[in-house]
Parts: C-alpha cells; sequence; structure tokens
C-alpha cells in the first residue's frame, strides 16, 4: 500500500479557493453601481467608489445628508444607510427607521413633516429597495437618478456630473402624496468611459472571472466535503487531483500533432529521406 501523501490543511485549501472566488468581487455590481453600452462605448459609475478629493464617493462622510424646506425636512443617505453621530431627527413615527432611540439609522431616506404642531417622520427609502438609472439615456455624461422606496413613499436623488465641484442639495420637490426629489452635483455622477471595442477585457475578463469563480467554488466545496465526511485528510483532499496533475500534460498533447503535421519527408540525392518543416 503506498504511503500518504503529504497533509494539506484544509484553512490552506479554503485559503486557495477563497481566493478564486474573491476575485470576482473585482468585478461585481450592486446598488451604487451601473454600466451601459451606448454608440460603442461602456460607461461605468460607481458611486461609492473614492475620487482624488471624495475618499466615500457620492457618500456624506457626516452619515447623512439633510435638506431643509420650510417647516419639513429630509434626510438621506447614498449607498448606504443613514449614521447620526449629531443632530440626529427629533420626530414621531420613527418605528421603521431605528425608532425613537435611534431614529434615521435602519434606513436611507427619512422626511419630517409638522403635522398639527408635531414633527412626524416618514421612512421614504431603504437600501435594500434602490435603483440606478440613468439621468439621460441618450446622454450617460449627465449622470445617473438613485431611486429608494419605501412601502408606500419613493425618493429619486439625481447625481449631476461635475468632475471639479461638489454642490449638496438645497432644496427638494415632491410630486403626489409621498414621492420626493432632490438634485445635486458631485464627481462620482460622472461616467468612466472605454471603447466597446478596445484593448480592455470588456465582457471576456468578466467571463474569465466567473469562470475562475465557480471553480474555486466546485473545489472548496469538494475539499469540504471529502475532508469531514470522507475523512481524506491528505492533499487528495482536493477533487479530482489526478485530473489537475494531469491537465497540462493533456493541454500539450493538443498542440503537439498540430505541429507535427507540418513535417515532411523528402529524399536527398543519395537516396535517404532527411526531415524538413514547411
Amino acid at each position: 500500500m503506498p504511503a500518504p501523501g503529504p497533509r494539506l490543511p484544509l484553512p490552506l485549501l479554503l485559503l486557495a479557493a477563497a481566493c478564486s472566488c474573491g476575485l470576482a468581487g473585482a468585478g461585481g455590481g450592486g446598488s451604487c453601481e451601473l454600466s451601459v453600452a451606448r454608440g460603442g462605448e461602456l460607461y461605468s459609475f460607481a458611486l461609492a467608489a473614492p475620487t482624488p478629493a471624495h475618499r466615500h464617493g457620492v457618500l456624506s462622510e457626516d452619515g447623512f445628508y439633510k435638506v431643509a424646506v420650510n417647516d419639513s425636512i429630509l434626510w438621506f443617505q447614498l449607498c448606504d444607510e443613514m449614521l447620526f453621530n449629531f443632530d440626529p431627527p427629533m420626530c414621531l413615527n420613527c418605528e421603521d427607521c431605528g425608532g425613537p432611540l435611534r431614529c434615521g439609522t435602519q434606513c436611507s431616506a427619512l422626511v419630517s413633516n409638522n403635522i398639527g404642531g408635531y414633527d412626524v417622520c416618514t421612512t421614504i427609502g431603504s437600501l435594500s429597495k434602490s435603483h440606478l438609472s440613468l439621468i439621460d439615456e441618450s446622454n450617460p455624461q449627465k449622470g445617473v437618478v438613485v431611486k429608494m422606496f419605501s412601502s408606500k413613499c419613493s425618493i429619486s436623488v439625481s447625481v449631476l456630473c461635475d468632475s471639479i465641484v461638489a454642490q449638496v442639495p438645497d432644496k427638494f420637490f415632491i410630486s403626489g402624496d409621498c414621492h420626493y426629489a432632490t438634485t445635486f452635483k458631485h464627481p462620482s455622477g460622472c461616467a468612466r468611459s472605454v471603447s466597446a471595442s478596445g484593448s480592455g477585457w470588456g465582457w471576456l475578463g468578466t467571463l474569465f472571472i466567473t469562470i475562475l469563480s465557480l471553480l474555486g467554488g466546485y473545489i472548496l466545496i469538494g475539499a469540504v466535503y471529502r475532508y469531514y465526511f470522507l475523512g481524506i485528510h491528505s492533499v487528495e483532499a482536493i477533487p479530482n487531483l489526478e485530473f489537475w496533475i494531469g491537465l497540462p500534460q493533456r493541454i500539450k498533447t493538443m498542440f503537439v500533432p498540430a505541429t507535427r503535421s507540418h513535417v515532411s519527408y523528402s529524399r536527398d540525392a543519395l537516396g535517404a529521406y532527411t526531415s524538413g518543416n514547411h
């Protein structure tokens, strides 16, 4: 019986698979990311990505944006829930957004209206119910709209492209019973554009990363199963180990016949055969 091979610790297996899966995060999307193709160009937005002047992207470093119009106050945050280290909302009916002790901390948009002498809160948007789209479908460089919803209300925040100035909102509008809208300028509203036919990875890179992620998940699940349920604690815990070891040789044999097919033989003057490449 052959001696068992060297043991490969399970954490090392997990780390290798996690590294493969982690590659997928580099190209992933989210509620604050958008990519659209227009006229042979690919326009990408990543609102939460840092810029030279804004390390948190479009997110307010205070934890919230605040806009006051008459007796109404609007609070919101983009790409995250709100956070209040100072000046928290002081209003009634805040149960679905943090409750009276942490009002505003479990939603992404809240409005306070003075009703009968009391400030009454209404949740108008949450991070889990958000959507990103272009302001102008024919002109991606204009910016994007972040729309968030609650059970009965919504808020639309237009982030206009301005590569130099970040201008916070100073007013908002109401349409219908509970639909709010505001606008401000920010460098994060500017798209990064690349040629769809350029030398970048494009969809091929996405496909490659997806394949690596699936492969990493397969190795991870297979190794865990064989380690815990089959009791294989050596390097053989890697599923189909023989296939992976022989893969370089298989790839090599795919190209060797093609190379040999170009070798022919010719007869010299002495009657011997000599090989020659054509």
